[in-house]
C-alpha cells in the first residue's frame, strides 16, 4: 500500500476543554477550573490541560495519575471560599518530593492556575466562547494569567486587581479570550500563536509590575466522518465521542441514521452519491466507510475521493474487497489510493465490535499524532 503523503490535519487532541464543556455539573453547584499553565520535566498533563474541582470534592478531568488531585482540591476549597483566584506549584524532582507530601517521584514540575468557574464567572465565559469557535472547526486562543505581581525594593507583592500610580491596570489572575481589556502585549501574543499555531508563555515587565500568562493555541478537536450507521457503528462513534471528537455520521437508511443510536453525533439521512452536498466533507479530518453495502461504499469512496480530502480514508472490510472497490471506481480509485487504509484500524487482534472499533479509533489517533508506523 502507498504510504500516506497527505498533509495531516492541524487539531487538537487534548480535548479536556470539550469534555469539561459536555460533563459541567448543574449551573448551581460551585465549581473551581485547574489550569496547568507550565510545566519542567517529566508531567502526566502539559500546560492547557484543564480539569474542574466541584464544591462536593467530586472532579472532572485529572491533572496527573491521581497523585495530585486530592492535594488540588483543599487548595480549591480555599478559592470557592475566598473568590480569590491563585496559583499554586508542585515540584517532584528529586528526594526533596517527599517533603511536600506528594511523594509522586515523577520527576516533574508544574505550575496550576485555580480560578472560581461557575456559570457567569470570566472563566465560564472564556471556555465557552472558546469551545463554540472550535465546535466550528476554527482555531482561537485562551489566555491564563498565572501572575501579576509589583516589585517594590526588590520584592514582589501579589497584585489581584487593579493599577499602580501611572500604570494601566493590572489583569487578574484568571482565564480570558484576546480581547480587551486585556493588556496589548497579551492580545499580540495571541495573534501571533493564532499566525504560528503554537501556544508560548508570555513574561513582561511594565514598570515595576511583572505578569506571566499561557497565551494557549486551541486548534479544533478531531473531526470524524462515518459513512455507514450499523449496529458496529455505534462503537466506532462512542469510542471517539469519549475523547472529545466531533463525529458525523450519514446513512442511506432511516433505520440506521437514528439520533438515539449515537448520542452526541450529528447524525444525517443522505444519499451516497450526494455526500459532499449534505457534509462539509473539507472540514472533516478522517472518514470511515463502514456501510456493509458494496455500492454504497462505492458511492462514499467516489465522493470522498472527488472531494480530495480527508488524509484519512478507513474502509471496513477484508483486503480482497478494498482491491475490488478500488478497481470498480477506475481512476478515482487510483486518485484515492495515498489516503485510503483497509482493512481499517491496528491490527490488535480484534474479534468483537468494541474491540474492532478500538483498532480504528486508535489508528485513527496514531495518524493523526503523527505516528503511524507505514
Amino acid at each position: 500500500m502507498p504510504g500516506m503523503h497527505s498533509v495531516r490535519p492541524r487539531v487538537r487532541l487534548d480535548t479536556s476543554l470539550e469534555l469539561l464543556l459536555e460533563r459541567a455539573p448543574p449551573p448551581g453547584m460551585a465549581r473551581v477550573l485547574a489550569t496547568v499553565v507550565t510545566t519542567a520535566g517529566s508531567t502526566y498533563r502539559k500546560p492547557g490541560a484543564r480539569m474542574l474541582i466541584m464544591g462536593d470534592g467530586s472532579h472532572l478531568g485529572l491533572l496527573s495519575g491521581g497523585c495530585l488531585e486530592a492535594d488540588l482540591k483543599i487548595h480549591a476549597q480555599e478559592v470557592m471560599q475566598s473568590g480569590v483566584p491563585r496559583a499554586i506549584e508542585y515540584d517532584m524532582r528529586g528526594p526533596d518530593d517527599v517533603l511536600f507530601g506528594i511523594g509522586a517521584g515523577c520527576e516533574g514540575a508544574m505550575r496550576v492556575l485555580l480560578e472560581p468557574a461557575a456559570p457567569g464567572s470570566p472563566a465560564a465565559a472564556a471556555l465557552a466562547a472558546a469551545g463554540r469557535t472550535c465546535q466550528a472547526g476554527e482555531s482561537t486562543c485562551l489566555i491564563s494569567v498565572h501572575e501579576s505581581a509589583v516589585f517594590v525594593h526588590g520584592v514582589a507583592h501579589g497584585v489581584a486587581h487593579g493599577a499602580t500610580r501611572g500604570q494601566a491596570p493590572a489583569p487578574a489572575l484568571g482565564t480570558y479570550d484576546a480581547l480587551p481589556p486585556l493588556p496589548s502585549e497579551l492580545i499580540e501574543a495571541a495573534a501571533q500563536s493564532l499566525a504560528t499555531g503554537a501556544s508560548r508563555s508570555v513574561d513582561w515587565q511594565d514598570g515595576r509590575r511583572c505578569t506571566r500568562a499561557l497565551v494557549e493555541f486551541l486548534a479544533p478537536p478531531p473531526h470524524v466522518l462515518i459513512c455507514g450507521g450499523g449496529p458496529d457503528a455505534q462503537p466506532v462513534v462512542a469510542a471517539a465521542r469519549a475523547l472529545g471528537w466531533r463525529v458525523s455520521l450519514v446513512d442511506h437508511r432511516p433505520a440506521y441514521a437514528v439520533e438515539a443510536n449515537f448520542p452526541g453525533a450529528e447524525v444525517i439521512l443522505c444519499d451516497p452519491r450526494s455526500l459532499r452536498s449534505a457534509v462539509a466533507v473539507e472540514r472533516c479530518h478522517a472518514a470511515v466507510v463502514m456501510s456493509h453495502h458494496l455500492a454504497s461504499d462505492s458511492s462514499y469512496l467516489r465522493e470522498l475521493a472527488a472531494a480530495g480530502v480527508p488524509g484519512y480514508v478507513g474502509l471496513l472490510g477484508p483486503q480482497a474487497r478494498r482491491t475490488r472497490l478500488l478497481r470498480e471506481l477506475g481512476p478515482a480509485g487510483e486518485s484515492l489510493m495515498p489516503r485510503i487504509r483497509g482493512p481499517v484500524g491496528i491490527d490488535i487482534g480484534a474479534v468483537i465490535p468494541e474491540g474492532i472499533a478500538l483498532a480504528i479509533v486508535s489508528e485513527i489517533h496514531a495518524w493523526l499524532a503523527g505516528r503511524m508506523r507505514r
